[in-house]
């Protein structure tokens, strides 16, 4: 009887552990060392939840912000990359496709110097959102090196996956109706120096 009841507090506290942990992803470039995964409305009800106790970080440019609309519930914006201004990015045959990016060499910083001035530390859950989850992925790898192993991958990310079409109308918070903005808010972002 009692190894009935300590198995059945086992399995309650794996599950309990997990509660917010979705699926891993298929996409290979989502994935990340901690293994764990949300989906825009997991994010949502994780942040709404746990509010200060849980840190929301939006990794995509500050453009993507301004014009494509942001998360009410993002505690900060802190780009894994810029956009570079003055070099265009070219495709495998040559063809100018989009403007170049350059790494954020104090990302890191940016996002240690942020969990300080919540009062938060390394065991703080952290949601990391970019596009589609590919740059969050990437982010989530520069955490796991720094020691940070309870981040999750918001792996729809903001605007989605692609449909047939090339249009990002799969998934993601936008179409999931989550509530979102454009305004600017100066504790969000993070000025360039």
């Amino acid at each position: 009887m009692f190894k009935k009841f300590l198995f059945s507090i086992l399995v309650i506290s794996l599950f309990a552990g997990n509660i917010f942990a979705g699926e891993t992803p298929q996409n290979k470039k989502k994935i990340i060392p901690q293994g764990k995964y949300l989906t825009p409305k997991e994010a949502y009800d994780m942040k709404t939840k746990e509010g200060n106790k849980v840190l929301f970080i939006d990794v995509r440019t500050p453009e993507e912000l301004y014009f494509v609309g942001y998360p009410t519930v993002v505690d900060k914006n802190i780009p894994l990359v810029y956009v570079d201004y003055s070099k265009f990015k070219k495709n495998k045959k040559g063809k100018v496709v989009k403007f170049a990016s350059k790494k954020n060499k104090k990302f890191l910083e940016e996002f240690e110097a942020t969990l300080k001035e919540k009062n938060l530390d390394k065991n703080t859950p952290i949601i990391l959102m970019c596009r589609s989850g590919h740059r969050a992925a990437k982010a989530a790898k520069i955490l796991d090196k720094a020691g940070y192993k309870n981040v999750y991958n918001l792996d729809q990310g903001f605007e989605g996956d692609k449909d047939k079409n090339g249009y990002r109308s799969v998934n993601g918070w936008k179409n999931a109706n989550l509530p979102y903005t454009y305004k600017v808010n100066k504790d969000v972002f993070i000025l360039k120096k």
